[in-house]
């Protein structure tokens, strides 16, 4: 059983990590490897939620087996961590190699895998993943260990939203930014072309798409080639 302060300078590892500039996939890396020093597991893994298939992939572990990091994804109310994501709660299951709703015994066997404790990671009510821990022997999880594991599955729950609000925000910045450029362009084009608005607009797309660029970069192409045209 990890001492409390042990738990105490994990969940700090974890929050400096959440604040740093790593990326996503270097600080879920680090929360499952810590993770598995502090409790003292076998294998701890983090799967991420496809939304649009509904299934659970692993997207971090610190395991070195090939057929466990290989191993296929899990349906949402498929398997113990599926069940975890549809019933939005913490599962613990004392042996795996005699847990019928268990779907990889065999690996669990080659691996010497024996209990498994699944926490959903959940966003506004949402699950977005589940962290998995297994153990080499048999063992009952305490209150303790659940609430240390529920504490990182929210701390993970936190960086992945952060992440993606980010990308989201970067997405909406870009699609601004090529607004206002198509529409300068489209300026230049009425003005030197005499082409109507539409005619402008339709001009740049054929020419996005005959050369293979955005539409990003061919307005923004338009804009710089009069730009260098009025300083002549």
């Amino acid at each position: 059983m990890p001492k409390t302060t042990n738990q105490i300078e994990a969940l700090s590892q974890i929050a400096q990590a959440i604040t740093s500039d790593l990326y996503l996939d270097d600080i879920l890396r680090l929360i499952v490897t810590v993770t598995a020093q502090t409790l003292r597991s076998k294998i701890c893994s983090l799967m991420l939620l496809d939304e649009k298939k509904q299934e659970l992939i692993i997207r971090a572990t610190q395991s070195i087996s090939e057929s466990y990091n290989k191993k296929s994804p899990l349906k949402v109310g498929e398997g113990i961590a599926g069940k975890a994501a549809l019933e939005k709660r913490p599962i613990a299951v004392y042996d795996v190699t005699q847990e019928k709703e268990y779907k990889y015994k065999d690996i669990a066997e080659n691996e010497g895998l024996a209990s498994l404790l699944c926490v959903p990671l959940m966003v506004k009510g949402r699950v977005i993943g589940v962290i998995n821990l297994y153990t080499s022997k048999p063992h009952k999880f305490t209150n303790n260990e659940v609430h240390m594991l529920t504490a990182i599955a929210n701390q993970a729950a936190m960086v992945i939203e952060n992440t993606e609000l980010m990308v989201k925000s970067k997405i909406i910045q870009e699609e601004l930014e090529t607004r206002k450029l198509v529409e300068k362009a489209k300026g230049i084009l009425m003005k030197e072309q005499g082409l109507s608005e539409s005619d402008s607009y339709r001009t740049i797309q054929k020419y996005s798409m005959d050369s293979r660029k955005s539409m990003h970069q061919v307005a923004e192409a338009i804009v710089m080639a009069q730009a260098v045209k009025e300083k002549r």
